[in-house]
């Protein structure tokens, strides 16, 4: 038998009284749980610091990329782990006022594209007027980022390139020491197009099976040839620069033959 035909008690006018058979929650579970919500928001909002560190030091008179690069490392660690935190303390019914997604997406979209690009502008990666460049970016992510069906987390897809602009910026100063402006403009070009375009890269931590293993394990892997490029950055061997490019060349391929496949059984 359904519960909707279950009658339930009311009180004097008419709404329905808990079930009694379900104890309610204490005070005290629930306050505890309303804090570890405010601690995850905290700890999300916290993101906004190695932010302006990061923005602070392109400010200076003579920024040093590697720090930049550090600082917005510090905020995608962040940014791995106040969603598992979310998640475990059920946040959306322990801190049902604030909406963390928006917190996040204020910050993400700092350090993911705003500060990755103003470092481009900066240091002058692609031809002048830097802006001409840059500026194109920064709005196609903001509709990126405004677009709600922008995350297909049940899928596990992105709608158009998920603004990495952090890895884009990083790779553009590398091509700019070994030939010019040039490369790192064409690829931020071709990135603005797909940021805006009705094409779908997978979520790493959502990537459907046999994927997801190769994926998040060749990303741990790539980032680790990202460190170790960085320590002679931006005078990194060009060799190493092209192996390098190997796991996002596989990434977009995974991304491509999966959402074909899924479109086709669709």
């Amino acid at each position: 038998m359904s519960d909707r035909s279950i009658a339930r008690p009311l009180d004097g006018d008419g709404t329905v009284v808990a079930d009694p058979g379900t104890p309610p929650t204490s005070p005290g579970v629930a306050a505890g749980r309303a804090a570890a919500g405010y601690a995850v928001h905290l700890f999300t909002a916290l993101g906004i610091l190695p932010v302006f560190l990061a923005m602070a030091e392109i400010c200076s008179p003579a920024p040093d990329p590697r720090l930049v690069f550090l600082y917005l490392a510090i905020q995608v660690l962040i940014d791995a782990l106040d969603g598992p935190m979310a998640r475990a303390v059920d946040i959306k019914r322990s801190v049902p006022k604030i909406d963390g997604r928006s917190i996040d997406d204020l910050v993400d979209y700092l350090s993911y594209t705003f500060v990755p690009l103003m470092l481009v502008w900066r240091m002058g990666w692609v031809p002048q007027p830097a802006a001409a460049w840059v500026v194109p970016a920064m709005v196609a992510s903001l509709f990126g980022f405004a677009n709600k069906g922008a995350k297909d987390e049940q899928a596990g897809f992105f709608l158009g390139f998920p603004s990495y602009w952090n890895v884009v910026a990083f790779y553009a100063g590398l091509w700019h020491a070994a030939a010019g402006p040039w490369p790192g403009a064409i690829v931020i070009v071709a990135l603005t197009i797909l940021t805006v375009l009705p094409v779908r890269f997978i979520y790493p931590n959502l990537a459907p099976r046999p994927w997801k293993w190769p994926i998040m394990i060749g990303a741990v892997t790539w980032t680790a040839v990202l460190v170790w490029m960085a320590l002679d950055y931006p005078r990194t061997d060009p060799r190493i620069v092209t192996a390098s490019l190997a796991y996002p060349a596989f990434y977009v391929f995974v991304s491509v033959w999966v959402d074909t496949r899924r479109r086709k059984l669709a």
